[in-house]
């Protein structure tokens, strides 16, 4: 069952853009990676098929309690792969259904006129264009080393160091062992999307760490100061949190909350080996937490990525694009809606990340709109990092101040991020920074920058 439940945890990351599917699968914890790798890409790969057979056999239904993830892992094993290979109530479960789901399964392939299970499968999914052209990008952990040090590094083991990047052009057309600096973000290398850094020396010290750089984009631009009190309210597995430890130099105090024990014991690994102090873990769902609780009563930063869709996901595999139901995707934006406006509850907070890797409306702009809506003028939308080149869906006025990344147009995973700051007393109403008000290696302080007397921002440039 061990199997079953580190795979279901791995589908679960992957849908919350926690990370790609290599990356979870070697954090996991679970001592056979090879054989938890091909179970996942596997189920991934016969994913829509399992949501029919699922939805078909009323499976979810019945079994309330059977988290999706699992459930497709254990019908995967049972109908397409060798059988189930555990016992107790899972294959008690399993066996109950089994009559149903095999007769599902006939019908679907019935109305596809195909004869083999392989043949429900799109063959034009085989590879996702989109997932070989994402690169691989490396941040380093500067808790532990430096930008210098580590392409030093690199250059030793054969790779040949190209310099900052100017444009995605570049990043497209890495190849072999070459790499470049992101134009972007000033600790992230950028590899050819195939290379493997799994075994390597930096990335198994937690020197390194293998992230998606749309996923590196909520901690940036929250940019909160050394000494600042930070939550992380849907923390596991953690990369996010360790890029808040670096950003803080660790100094302050962060709190990380995941609901999930395994995923809060796996993010205590990560963020050890990162070299991560000042934070405190806690297993617990992030709407439970007591806003007027005394610990949290300087906490003026909030991180909040919580559980979406994943519809961004460019590595989950064959199937899992297709789109989510309309229930589905109304469930998860009431849930996104009440936590976004419970974590904009903590009295002392100033600056708030909301981030998605959802490409849905729903999820996204819809949900920002009526938290703001519902919290009057007491917040804003900030357009923090306005040299980004997707901004937001035209779903409400000031949806230009968020941001959207996608494989096509930034070379990431699809991802959303909204800035949310509160608005200081006799403020106007939500707006945004200029275009050309902000570029430094904080883009988060956007109001600030545009408050700053013009010496100030002179300086700023001549630093630059």
């Amino acid at each position: 069952m061990a199997l079953y439940s580190a795979a279901a945890a791995v589908l679960a990351g992957l849908e919350r853009g926690e990370g790609g599917l290599k990356s979870l699968v070697y954090n996991s914890g679970f001592p056979h990676v090879r054989q938890l790798y091909a179970l996942v890409s596997e189920t991934l790969r016969y994913g829509s098929v399992l949501e029919k057979l699922l939805d078909g056999a009323a499976l979810l239904q019945a079994e309330k309690k059977v988290p999706p993830q699992l459930a497709k892992v254990l019908v995967y094993d049972l109908l397409f792969g060798k059988g189930l290979k555990c016992g107790g109530r899972w294959k008690a479960l399993a066996r109950r259904h089994r009559a149903r789901l095999e007769a599902e399964l006939a019908r679907m392939k019935v109305r596809h006129k195909v004869s083999r299970n392989e043949d429900l499968l799109a063959p034009e999914k085989a590879v996702s264009t989109a997932a070989l052209q994402v690169p691989r990008y490396v941040r380093v952990n500067t808790l532990k080393t430096c930008v210098d040090d580590v392409i030093d590094f690199f250059k030793r083991q054969g790779y040949t160091y190209l310099g900052k990047a100017a444009s995605v052009e570049e990043l497209k057309a890495l190849s072999g062992k070459k790499f470049v600096l992101d134009l972007h973000l000033p600790e992230l290398l950028v590899f050819p999307s195939q290379t493997d850094l799994h075994d390597n020396l930096l990335y198994t010290s937690g020197h390194i760490i293998l992230q998606d750089k749309a996923s590196c984009l909520p901690a940036f631009l929250l940019g909160p100061v050394a000494g600042s009190h930070v939550i992380d309210a849907c923390a596991a597995p953690g990369n996010k949190t360790s890029h808040l430890a670096a950003i803080l130099k660790n100094k302050g105090q962060i709190f990380a909350f995941d609901v999930d024990p395994k995923r809060v014991a796996t993010m205590n690994t990560l963020l050890t080996r990162a070299g991560v102090t000042g934070c405190q873990l806690a297993q617990q769902d992030f709407l439970t937490v007591d806003p007027t609780d005394p610990r949290y009563s300087r906490v003026t930063h909030i991180l909040l990525d919580p559980s979406c869709s994943g519809s961004g996901m460019v590595t989950r595999g064959l199937g899992e694009e297709a789109a989510p139901s309309a229930e589905r995707l109304q469930a998860l934006a009431g849930f996104q809606r009440r936590v976004l406006s419970h974590a904009l509850s903590f009295p002392a907070l100033q600056r708030l990340v909301y981030s998605t890797c959802s490409l849905h409306q729903e999820e996204n702009e819809d949900v920002v709109q009526a938290v703001l809506q519902e919290w009057g003028l007491a917040f804003r939308l900030v357009t923090a990092f306005p040299s980004w080149p997707c901004r937001g869906l035209a779903a409400f006025s000031g949806a230009e101040s968020c941001l959207r990344a996608s494989p096509a147009e930034t070379l990431t995973h699809g991802f959303f991020v909204a800035v949310l700051e509160r608005c200081k007393e006799g403020a106007a109403a939500p707006s945004s920074l200029p275009a050309a008000a902000k570029e430094n290696p904080q883009p988060g302080e956007g109001t600030e920058t545009r408050a700053a007397p013009k010496k100030r921002k002179k300086k700023k440039q001549r630093v630059k």
